[in-house]
């Protein structure tokens, strides 16, 4: 079997590590993949926002089949270009990719087809209006860019200032450009937050080992929002009926929704839930594997990623047992210095080797170059250590150890990625 997967970042990184180690996958390409990543699979050129590029490199490859890390090629119908051409490919429609694509299409898929979510205020795409609506909430306030903006168009807002300076960000000043033509305004939520990956052949589920991510910039969840700076997943995160719960009311009625309106679907489904005192709600979704969610998703899976995707691309998935490794994993993202604002590249990186050494350890590259044998910083999110662990101390330990073996001008990670849970665990709270 031969793979290529698309995207150039720390979750393509995992995914081709992965996918890789299938026992009947020959050869794995990534396009375009980065620096790291070439440790694991042929890198070749492609422009991911170009989905005729995209394709025409399939064409020349001619894989058994091909993986969509990122967003963007999946909303700009990546999955429908493959299908037109005849090309094996895993991923959901354009059309089913508006779950991720739109939030004011994701809004009105939950209400139509009453999955909890949070109330809306409105849905506004004027900035004169979005003003004029603040007077009329409770605070905080979630506001939303309805369309894709790497992570980063979403804010609570504590304060009427906080929410006019947001919406000023999105449809004045267009920081994420078309992203911020329309905003949601809706109730925030209060509880605990919950990555909840499936994946599915349309009908047929496995759901992934569940996770918590960190957007926040620094320690104390302060900061702007970026991509993601950090997750973890452990034993006893999730109980089984509050997993039967959110099976019940929201994955399979999510899955059952799609398919009644036409849109069936085919891939990661990635549910972003907030755990509320009355039960999990969505709070968005994703229509990929979550970054760096994948991270200690992969280093926890004991089965064949390879021929689960291919099973459920064939809608054979119900015939995949997935296995996990038991204890706990942790992912921290080494970002450069300023990340999410201006930074600067090329600066080299020391010490991975030492860090890939220690038991449990593996280094994902975010945003890496390569040059023979040195490696040198490309991107925001430059590199994901990740380690496994008999439970979330011992794989926070090991975490850790790796990053203090890596050095680069400006590295810039979070000290607190876990710890929270970990105090939680230590004094019986969760």
């Amino acid at each position: 079997m031969r793979i290529l997967v698309i995207g150039s970042g720390g979750r393509e990184h995992a995914l081709a590590w992965k996918l890789a180690q299938g026992a009947g996958v020959e050869k794995v390409w990534c396009a375009p993949g980065n620096g790291g990543i070439s440790q694991d699979a042929e890198c070749v050129a492609a422009d991911v926002k170009d989905v005729a590029a995209v394709a025409a490199v399939a064409e020349k490859l001619r894989p058994d089949l091909a993986v969509v890390g990122p967003e963007l090629p999946l909303v700009s119908g990546v999955v429908d270009e493959f299908d037109r051409r005849g090309l094996p490919i895993f991923g959901p429609s354009r059309a089913a990719a508006q779950l991720e694509g739109s939030k004011v299409f994701a809004k009105e898929f939950l209400e139509r087809h009453s999955i909890p979510t949070a109330p809306v205020y409105g849905i506004y795409d004027s900035p004169g209006d979005a003003y004029s609506a603040l007077c009329a909430v409770d605070w905080p306030c979630v506001i939303k860019a309805d369309g894709l903006a790497a992570g980063k168009g979403v804010l609570v807002a504590p304060t009427p200032d906080d929410a006019t300076a947001f919406i000023e960000r999105l449809m004045e000043k267009r920081e994420f450009g078309d992203a911020g033509n329309k905003v949601v305004m809706e109730e925030a939520l209060e509880g605990e937050e919950l990555s909840y990956i499936v994946l599915t052949d349309g009908e047929h589920i496995i759901p992934l080992a569940p996770t918590r991510d960190h957007k926040r910039a620094f320690d104390g969840d302060q900061g702007p929002n970026t991509g993601g700076m950090g997750a973890y997943s452990a034993d006893g995160m999730l109980s089984s009926e509050l997993e039967g719960r959110i099976l019940d009311s929201i994955v399979r009625p999510t899955l059952a929704g799609l398919r009644q309106d036409g849109h069936p679907y085919r891939g990661f489904l990635y549910f972003g839930l907030m755990l509320t005192k009355s039960g999990p709600h969505v709070l968005e979704f994703n229509c990929r594997m979550g970054d760096p969610e994948t991270q200690p998703i992969v280093v926890r899976m004991d089965f064949d990623l390879a021929a689960a995707l291919q099973a459920a691309r064939e809608g054979h998935l119900a015939k995949i047992a997935a296995q996990w490794n038991p204890g706990a994993s942790v992912c921290v993202v080494m970002a450069s210095g300023g990340y999410p604002g201006e930074f600067t590249v090329g600066k080299k990186i020391e010490g991975l080797d030492e860090a890939g050494k220690l038991a449990g350890v593996t280094v994902f590259h975010g945003g890496t170059r390569r040059d023979g044998a040195d490696y040198y910083t490309s991107s925001g999110r430059v590199l994901g250590v990740t380690a496994v662990g008999t439970d979330l101390k011992s794989a926070l330990s090991a975490c850790y150890d790796g990053i203090g073996r890596i050095q680069y001008d400006g590295a810039h990670f979070r000290k607190d990625i876990a710890v929270a849970a970990l105090r939680a665990m230590s004094t019986g709270a969760g």
